[in-house]
């Protein structure tokens, strides 16, 4: 029987780093996609060799996790970072099975022609979750050699966490690619033209738009098909998501990402719940109804439930009452989905006369606010009323502002009976700060002792895509300064 020779190995290697030849460059495909704004976030930290630490880059599926090594090996290269200092291996190749990544390096150095106890380069796994025992080779580079800086992505979200919590605490540093921003969204199809943003030497930033019917409607296809690059450029995958979404992302983190880690043997239940979950997104649910629809057990829901928040797939959401205070048993909570457009690829796309459009504007919404670093957020709901989004500050648990979200004009024409419970909620509470999102309508009002903003709910979106990834980029700002890029006031 045949034998992957060494030579075939280090061709493959070459092949994979073609700027270690003339013209010295990445291959022209990853250089037509436009950069995403976590570009800036990451490549600070890739760029850092005093920090001992290797970065874990993980996320969903079909992301652009890939996209962004390339736009950062790029972007050593532009920075004058010699072609032979950057070693990119995909892990996942046939031809690399059974050999360890400091072998994978060690086969680099020979391509490379250069000492790897002595010469500072760069080392990115792609595909790293397909090493077995990737987390203690990860770590003993590392430990062992300090003159490598590693990066490390992967698409098994819940395993990489959990391995990379248990084996690499102090010698990793974790880095989430979530799904598009409605800002990102626009930015990589060249559209946020359609936004103004206006910056004060202050810092604050005002948004306006010039055309809110062009805007809602880029805001719809953002619902349905947003979430993903390579979805927003292919009317293809548009036109049959199941394919694509389903069958590439959901199906693959459900059955192949090792649910098993979890304690989970039934696949199918899982799929189960998760199709339920997704349906009631940004509804209300608990734990005895779910266990009463499916016959599972609340324990068993729980484990489902954790590693559908590790995958990345979904987000619970806690629940306080209309004094601001926490249950002591959290019975009741909401899920959402990390991007609405998972929805449509379960089901179908919806329109604007569709009656879940509702429920997926809020999950848009949501789905910007899970970008957040340290966003403190609950809804609200007792017997007879219920706030969307309400903000507790860490240090008191007092309200800092609340959300309504709703996708029509009808709050602004008829505030008292269409924003009661924000009433009712804000007067307990003390709060004097409010949003609420319209359709068409950005206006400032004060009704009784209450500060209200209209904003149209995908001029809020994008604000809140803006302005999070903005707190992000200003890490090393104050707590203070942070979340008040965050607040969704302007």
């Amino acid at each position: 029987m045949k034998s992957v020779t060494s030579e075939q190995i280090k061709n493959r290697i070459l092949f994979e780093n073609p700027w270690l030849e003339p013209p010295n460059k990445i291959q022209s495909f990853y250089l037509k996609f436009r950069q995403r704004t976590y570009l800036n976030l990451l490549y600070p930290l890739v760029k850092d060799t005093k920090t001992k630490r290797a970065i874990v880059l993980m996320g969903p599926r079909r992301v652009g996790k890939t996209v962004l090594i390339h736009h950062v090996i790029n972007k050593l290269l532009t920075d004058g970072i010699k072609p032979k200092q950057i070693c990119y291996i995909s892990v996942d190749h046939p031809i690399f099975t059974g050999l360890s990544l400091e072998q994978l390096i060690n086969y680099f150095t020979q391509v490379a022609k250069i000492d790897m106890s002595a010469d500072t380069f760069w080392v990115l796994f792609d595909e790293i979750q397909y090493r077995n025992g990737w987390e203690l080779h990860l770590k003993k580079i590392v430990d062992s050699y300090p003159n490598i800086k590693c990066l490390a992505s992967g698409s098994a979200a819940a395993a990489l966490k959990l391995k990379s919590i248990e084996s690499g605490a102090g010698r990793f540093t974790d880095f989430l690619l979530p799904p598009l921003t409605f800002h990102e969204y626009l930015f990589l199809q060249d559209m946020q033209d359609i936004v103004t943003v206006n910056s004060s030497d202050e810092g604050e930033s005002k948004f306006y738009t010039h055309d809110i019917d062009l805007l809602n409607q880029r805001f719809l296809h953002y619902i349905n098909f947003g979430g993903y690059p390579e979805v927003i450029f292919s009317p293809e995958i548009q036109a049959d998501p199941v394919r694509f979404i389903k069958n590439d992302i959901i199906d693959k983190v459900l059955l192949r990402d090792l649910p098993s880690l979890y304690g989970i043997q039934d696949i199918q239940e899982l799929n189960h719940l998760f199709t339920t979950l997704a349906f009631n997104t940004a509804n209300e649910v608990s734990l005895e109804s779910i266990s009463q629809g499916s016959g599972l057990a609340k324990n068993t829901i729980k484990r489902y439930i954790e590693y559908l928040e590790a995958a990345f797939l979904i987000k619970c959401v806690h629940r306080v009452d209309d004094n601001s205070r926490r249950f002591r048993r959290a019975n009741f909570f909401k899920v959402y989905l990390t991007n609405p457009s998972i929805r449509a690829a379960l089901f179908e796309p919806v329109t604007f006369n569709d009656g879940e459009l509702g429920d997926l504007v809020e999950t848009a919404i949501f789905s910007q606010w899970f970008h957040s670093l340290s966003a403190n957020i609950y809804y609200a709901r007792w017997h007879n009323g219920e706030v969307d989004i309400v903000n507790l500050q860490k240090k008191n648990q007092k309200v800092s502002w609340a959300v309504e979200t709703k996708f029509t004009d009808r709050a602004y024409t008829h505030p008292k009976s269409e924003l009661k419970s924000l009433f009712h909620y804000c007067e307990i509470n003390e709060c004097v700060d409010a949003l609420v999102t319209t359709k068409t309508i950005s206006k400032k009002v004060k009704i009784d002792k209450l500060r209200i903003e209209y904003i149209p709910a995908s001029l809020y979106c994008y604000l809140l895509g803006y302005n999070i990834v903005r707190a992000k980029a200003n890490f090393s700002d104050t707590r203070e300064q942070r979340e008040s890029w965050q607040k969704p006031l302007f």
